[in-house]
């Protein structure tokens, strides 16, 4: 069994909140009997790509097992790169390949820079053909991307959500050992079916978005009132994707009921 724990739109922007919600969770990770063996965080590291927000997630997020990011639409790719990954300046796609076990985790950049939508770009696509031919042929893989490839009943971010889609569908309904799409973006826990496979949105660890039936624009969008929460993806034997949503209580664990 391989488990990721995803995170998603932590938003860190220099005030306590935010970081303590962060660290809050990764002490949960940390305190799991049987810990995740990767944690994948899926765009929104910061709230404005500012330099200082890259330095406070680079400390929040510290862990003893791999932590892999990729940027989202609040993000900066030059200040994601120097400041969040220790990698000289650039504004190119920030693509990476993992491997976790036999599993592979493929996280494409859907950002485009100074836009709130997304797209893949052409050289994404050519970098994906490529790293899915190496891919082993049997082997299991997720993609993982910060903006949904479909609608997700949200009148904020089904405006802003990946562009030209079908593409992505036609790699993930073509590639047999692509298990699912895992997205952040809508700061809700979302699942449903992409190109005949699961597509799996994180909530967000700094906040909840509404749906069409609770948003009241302009004022009523965003909650701030729940305590943050995750994605933990189980990959089984049979190359099964199974997902688990948790809510991280703030006060700790209780063991027993409260009086």
């Amino acid at each position: 069994m391989i488990l990721a724990a995803q995170l998603s739109d932590t938003h860190f922007d220099l005030t306590p909140r935010n970081t303590e919600r962060v660290e809050r969770v990764m002490a949960y990770l940390a305190d799991l009997p049987r810990r995740p063996d990767v944690i994948l965080v899926t765009g929104d590291i910061t709230d404005s790509g500012k330099p200082e927000q890259y330095a406070e997630a680079r400390l929040a997020l510290q862990a003893d097992i791999p932590v892999y990011l990729l940027p989202g639409n609040h993000d900066d790719r030059v200040a994601f790169r120097t400041d969040l990954l220790g990698e000289p300046a650039s504004t190119a796609p920030i693509n990476s390949v993992h491997r976790v076990g036999p599993l592979t985790v493929i996280m494409l950049d859907s950002s485009i820079p100074g836009e709130s939508s997304g797209l893949l770009a052409e050289e994404t696509y050519d970098w994906l053909r490529a790293t899915l031919a190496d891919a082993p042929p049997d082997g299991p893989i997720l993609l993982a991307l910060h903006h949904p490839p479909k609608p997700v009943a949200s009148p904020i971010v089904d405006v802003i959500a990946l562009a030209d889609p079908g593409r992505l569908a036609a790699v993930v309904a073509g590639d047999h050992r692509i298990l699912g799409v895992l997205t952040g973006h809508a700061h809700s826990p979302i699942a449903t079916m992409f190109a005949g496979k699961p597509m799996i949105s994180c909530p967000s660890t700094a906040c909840v978005l509404g749906g069409s039936w609770e948003v009241t624009l302009p004022h009523k969008v965003m909650d701030y009132a729940p305590d943050p929460a995750i994605a933990l993806h189980v990959i089984d034997e049979t190359h099964t994707l199974t997902t688990h949503f948790r809510t991280v209580a703030m006060g700790g664990w209780l063991a027993e009921p409260p009086a």
